[in-house]
């Protein structure tokens, strides 16, 4: 990590428009020509460089952009798609067949989640969900029948952090793929320089960050990337979720500022994880001292793009959690909506949104308590001034009393 700065590498790459604009552009065409038949049987056969077949298996803005995440995430190339779950859903199938195994966290996005519990069963695919930070228990979960170990660099929503150095020593002594989503931590952690065979965001969230565009990109070898393209047997081809170029192009664009906006997402988190867990909230947040996996994740993190931008609070009761994201959107501090990566905070209470797939017993089995609310901090440029607002809030409703003491161990201590 030390000498790979993922910032560099986007900014280092430079690519001209057909007529010399400064932006590649855009080939907004859903097929092309050939100048011969041999060609085009060529490019079918996937013996072809530089021609292009047909949008649903590659386009020249799209390629811009696989070009640009690779460089950022250091594999050797990628392949965007139309969503998050659109990479990994077919990097999973294309990895896993009937009789498979897979071993994944237990807290991962909601609809990974049901995918992995739910969907891939009907393929005769299935998963053990583990404690992803405890290696021991994720080594004695592998079987014979096991091909993929899965988690998220820090998960969702309860900021868990995986060590992907030690799962990538499991995987290479089992033989394993180590599937790593990086969603919450672009620029801050290289999953690939830590070991991680392929490494898939969600583009909608912080690398694009503007809440306007659904995509996803699955970053791996010029082999795994090849296998999911081939027009035989490529989970990615065959499945279809394909970007639109437009789409592709407004992502590039957003993410030669990514470098920015993570250093502000997380100095702003940090600020406030710090004033919250002094006011007597519990604050889980990578950052903080109290995150059992601190020291892990300073080791792990480029230091200068910070611990991230996402932190959560436990409000006591899902009605009062309720009650505070629904004020907090009424005074102008964010949205009570789902996602990450906006530059307006965004709030919500996972066990109901985006972690709704999880059964209930199981949430509570993992620590996801009904009073629970995600933040996604936002770009706010007085970040002393939102907590003063968000504080005013808390102490309206009861959530803090005025001295900044939760009501509860207040309570207690009496």
């Amino acid at each position: 990590m030390k000498n790979f700065n993922p910032a560099d590498k986007i900014q280092d790459l430079q690519y001209f428009g057909e007529f010399g604009g400064v932006n590649p552009s855009i080939s907004d065409s859903s097929t092309y020509t050939f100048l011969s038949a041999k060609t085009m049987f060529d490019t079918f056969e996937g013996n072809m460089e530089g021609c292009y077949l047909y949008s649903r298996h590659s386009s020249p803005s799209n390629l811009y952009l696989d070009q640009a995440l690779a460089a950022m995430e250091g594999t050797e190339t990628a392949n965007v798609s139309a969503s998050g779950m659109g990479a990994i859903t077919p990097t999973l199938l294309q990895l896993c067949g009937a009789g498979d195994h897979i071993v994944s966290s237990r807290t991962i996005y909601g609809g990974t989640y049901a995918f992995l519990k739910n969907f891939t069963p009907r393929f005769g695919i299935e998963t053990s969900f583990v404690d992803i930070t405890k290696l021991d228990v994720v080594e004695a979960a592998i079987t014979s029948k096991t091909k993929v170990l899965y988690c998220e660099t820090v998960s969702n929503p309860l900021l868990e952090v995986a060590d992907i150095a030690g799962l990538a020593k499991i995987a290479k002594k089992h033989n394993l793929k180590l599937v790593v989503d990086n969603t919450f931590s672009p620029l801050s952690v290289s999953p690939a320089k830590l070991g991680a065979d392929i490494v898939i965001h969600s583009l909608t969230k912080y690398i694009n960050g503007s809440s306007d565009t659904v995509g996803g990109v699955t970053c791996a070898s010029k082999e795994f990337i090849n296998s999911l393209k081939n027009v035989n047997s490529g989970a990615s081809m065959l499945l279809g979720p394909t970007m639109d170029s437009l789409r592709s192009a407004s992502v590039m664009k957003n993410l030669r500022t990514l470098h920015i906006r993570i250093k502000q997402h997380s100095h702003n988190a940090h600020f406030l994880a710090d004033m919250f867990e002094k006011d007597g909230l519990k604050t889980v947040y990578p950052g903080l001292k109290s995150h059992p996996s601190h020291e892990l994740y300073k080791t792990m993190i480029n230091p200068e793009y910070g611990f991230g931008g996402m932190l959560t609070i436990d409000v006591g009761s899902l009605e009062k959690a309720n009650e505070l994201m629904e004020l907090m959107q009424e005074r102008n501090l964010g949205y009570l909506a789902v996602s990450l990566g906006f530059y307006k905070t965004l709030f919500s209470a996972p066990g109901t949104s985006t972690s709704s797939e999880i059964p209930l017993e199981e949430q509570k089995e993992m620590g996801l308590t009904d009073g629970l609310i995600r933040f996604s901090i936002g770009l706010d440029n007085d970040i002393q001034r939102t907590y003063e607002m968000m504080k005013a809030c808390m102490i309206e409703l009861g959530v803090l009393n005025s001295a900044g003491i939760r009501k509860e161990l207040f309570k207690e201590i009496h």
